[in-house]
């Protein structure tokens, strides 16, 4: 049994925890709202973001960061990605040196460019950094439904770890050294998945959904390797993986929120229908300057940043994508 911290008591870290304590760790989850952990403590169910799913009596729940994070032995940060920095900021006077940290959010900073593990090690060089993605809903997480996700870190002992304090018989663990592979699938999937949801708004079909994800996966794949991942990351579990079940599923927020915007909401409205936050916005003006910086040619981003903030409409954005210049579909296949 080992002692686990896990940082933000939304819905991810609230599945999470359960998953730790079904394992037989100590687990101390952490909110920066008091009222949220005196509702957990009380019902041990978080009502609001993962309902009908009940919580272990053995997870405690604090308001002090250093009760969380001092001396355990892997902290799980699950905060929402734009509160990184500023968790991760906060949390570094209670961190060791080589404590192990894994991260569980997906998004890129928008004012450095940075991926979610560049951030905590700026902020807390001492930790050992790993990070952990995949197709993995909260909602089914937490219900005990199989699920594979894939953990990144700068060693495999760490990557290791990661996977043993996690893995069980229905939540799969596979290590990989392509932490960059990972967080880039899993954080620019959130902007294809606006794009598939703003699909499903405007009424399209199926035939559009597979064509979002297959030249979805092809854009973040062509930045990806361009950046230095690996195409066999962003072909597995946090890349394509991770596309196809946020594009798909009624669990998820972006497409939800693509969705609303596709039937005519503007992308605040749509965010307040939510009630969560997601991430796709915020990852995708960093998504289309990691693009222009590195010379790829992205049009699903390119039209998702010009509905978001440009105030194109849904529907032209399609039509702009239809009507692009005649390619092949692979250029570097020869005839």
């Amino acid at each position: 049994m080992a002692e686990i911290g896990v940082i933000g008591a939304g819905s991810w870290g609230t599945a999470l925890a359960v998953v730790l304590a079904h394992n037989g760790h100590q687990v101390t989850v952490w909110s920066i709202l008091e009222e949220e952990v005196e509702m957990l403590t009380r019902e041990h169910e978080h009502k609001d973001k993962l309902p009908d799913v009940r919580i272990p009596e053995t997870v405690t729940f604090t308001t002090d960061l250093k009760t969380a994070a001092e001396g355990k032995e892997m902290v799980v940060l699950a905060v929402p990605s734009p509160f990184t920095r500023s968790t991760a900021h906060n949390l570094a006077e209670f961190i060791t040196e080589g404590q192990l940290i894994v991260i569980v959010s997906k998004g890129i900073e928008e004012s450095t460019l940075m991926i979610q593990s560049e951030i905590v090690e700026q902020e807390i060089p001492q930790a050992d950094v790993a990070v952990m993605s995949g197709p993995s809903h909260a909602e089914e997480v937490g219900r005990g439904l199989p699920t594979t996700v894939v953990a990144g870190a700068h060693t495999k002992q760490s990557a290791e770890q990661v996977q043993t304090f996690f893995m069980n018989e229905v939540f799969r663990v596979y290590t990989s050294p392509d932490m960059l592979g990972i967080e880039l699938g899993a954080s620019l999937k959130n902007v294809i998945a606006l794009a598939a949801g703003m699909a499903d708004g405007l009424g399209y079909g199926d035939n559009t959904k597979a064509a979002l994800i297959t030249r979805g996966i092809k854009e973040i794949s062509r930045l990806g390797v361009a950046m230095g991942a690996n195409t066999e990351t962003l072909n597995g579990l946090s890349g394509i993986g991770d596309l196809i079940v946020t594009c798909a599923s009624r669990h998820s927020r972006n497409r939800k929120a693509g969705m609303l915007i596709g039937r005519g909401y503007s992308m605040q409205q749509a965010m307040d229908e939510v009630k969560m936050v997601v991430e796709g916005v915020y990852s995708a003006k960093a998504a289309i300057a990691l693009a222009k910086k590195y010379e790829i040619n992205m049009p699903i981003i390119e039209q998702v940043n010009a509905v978001l903030f440009e105030n194109q409409p849904a529907k032209d954005a399609v039509m702009e994508l239809m009507l692009r210049d005649k390619k092949a579909e692979h250029e570097d296949i020869l005839w």
